[in-house]
């Protein structure tokens, strides 16, 4: 990482003036990848670079206009949860500081503002024309009293171009059994978990003191969100949805370990208010390309559900557990990508016996703000070699995606907390 000293920049005021210069236009810089493309396998053309080592868990991340990132941390790391980083002329990132004495997920910029979640709260700060938080001690709180159970707690935050904000609230179960993971249990009917969690709440993102009955139910069952993002090209609310888990483990007359390892499918939405994609009530079998009536409410694993629910806009293999989505809207990728959604995969625990698998960034083209042709792996390896993936054993896990202002993907790994910066240098 490149470095220069104060009396240096004042002993050459070219070099000064030079650097500023950089800083204020980080689309001028050519960023080269390193020499390994820090450990990934990416498409022809493509290059990545560790940008910063934060040694925290690393979530949801944020990068300014001005090229300012900011990290959530999901634990507060030294009296930290939230981590400043300015980028350098050779495309790495110095840290700056940080601040907010909170752990979590949510992270967002627009406006002038950032935003950051909790697991109880959402508040924001504002930026300045640089990009850095103006009062950093002294947050602006949006929504408190937010739902809170033992399970999916984390909260994702992205904002609309009305002033809407949109919070993830997981549902605190699998399935809404009567008894939670437990083999034979029922489901609840009308499962009372509903009517707080388990789907998307909306609430205003310019009114401060709000608390969780002011806000809307937008989308509900929805078992856990925690990649999503506003599609520009369609105006619409997307996000991958985490699939049940323990098909095979809580009914095993009815699937195979195979088929559970398998099924259910990760789902992406294409969300509009009321929408009810149907949990607990059913899943996504990609493989048969239905809705199936969960086996909680009387499914045996063979027969589509008859219900009017939501049906994915895509699907993806089970348990690979999706914890990041972004719409990109840069330029320098080629073209195929622009539009396009990257969704990046934390990575299975429950797949045995079979490989684990995930941990991974996949590209799935879109065309007319719609999901359009086969998604494929586009950034690999974040696990260090295929037998760490296999047995779950992975170096790192990317979880947030953001888009540079030159049109870079920064990916965060909420593993080590490293920041990787994937470009684009070969001619398009």
């Amino acid at each position: 990482m490149l470095s220069f000293s104060p009396r240096l920049l004042l002993a050459v005021p070219a070099l000064a003036g030079s650097l500023a210069l950089v800083a204020s236009h980080p689309t001028s810089v050519r960023v080269a990848p390193d020499p390994n493309n820090a450990g990934l396998k990416l498409p022809a053309g493509f290059g990545a670079l560790v940008a910063a080592e934060t040694g925290g868990k690393a979530r949801h991340i944020a990068v300014t206009p001005q090229g300012v990132i900011y990290v959530k941390l999901n634990k507060v790391k030294d009296g930290k949860g939230i981590l400043e980083l300015h980028s350098q002329p050779n495309g790495k990132a110095t840290m700056t500081g940080g601040f907010g004495d909170y752990g979590g997920t949510g992270m967002y910029e627009k406006n002038g503002y950032l935003y950051a979640s909790s697991d109880h709260a959402v508040y924001r700060y504002k930026l300045d024309g640089k990009g850095e938080v103006t009062a950093p001690t002294k947050p602006e709180l949006l929504v408190r009293g937010l739902k809170v159970g033992s399970q999916h707690e984390s909260k994702s935050i992205v904002l609309d171009n009305a002033d809407n904000l949109y919070v993830n609230i997981g549902a605190y179960a699998n399935a809404c059994q009567e008894q939670d993971r437990t083999r034979g249990s029922k489901g609840i009917p009308n499962c009372p978990i509903l009517d707080s969690a388990g789907g998307i709440w909306q609430f205003k993102a310019n009114q401060l003191n709000q608390r969780y009955p002011d806000g809307t139910r937008y989308a509900t069952g929805l078992r856990n969100v925690v990649g999503l993002d506003w599609n520009p090209q369609d105006n619409q609310l997307f996000v991958m949805q985490h699939g049940r888990d323990q098909l095979h483990d809580n009914w095993p007359e009815l699937y195979g370990e195979k088929e559970s390892a398998a099924l259910p499918a990760e789902c992406l939405y294409a969300l509009t208010k009321g929408s009810n994609a149907g949990w607990p009530y059913i899943y996504y079998d990609q493989q048969k390309k239905e809705l199936m009536k969960g086996p909680e409410y009387g499914g045996d694993g063979k027969t589509p559900s008859t219900a009017d629910y939501l049906k994915p806009a895509a699907a993806y293999p089970g348990h690979m557990a999706p914890d990041g989505l972004l719409f990109y809207t840069g330029t320098m990728f080629p073209a195929k990508y622009r539009n396009g959604a990257f969704i990046a995969f934390h990575g299975s625990w429950n797949r045995a016996p079979e490989p684990q698998a995930g941990y991974f960034v996949v590209f799935q083209p879109f065309k007319n703000g719609k999901p359009d042709g086969q998604w494929e792996v586009f950034a690999d390896n974040f696990a260090g070699s295929a037998a760490k993936a296999a047995s779950g054993r992975a170096d790192h896990r990317p979880c947030g995606l953001a888009q540079g202002p030159d049109g870079s993907l920064y990916v965060s790994d909420d593993q080590k907390g490293t920041i990787y910066r994937i470009v684009y240098n070969a001619k398009k």
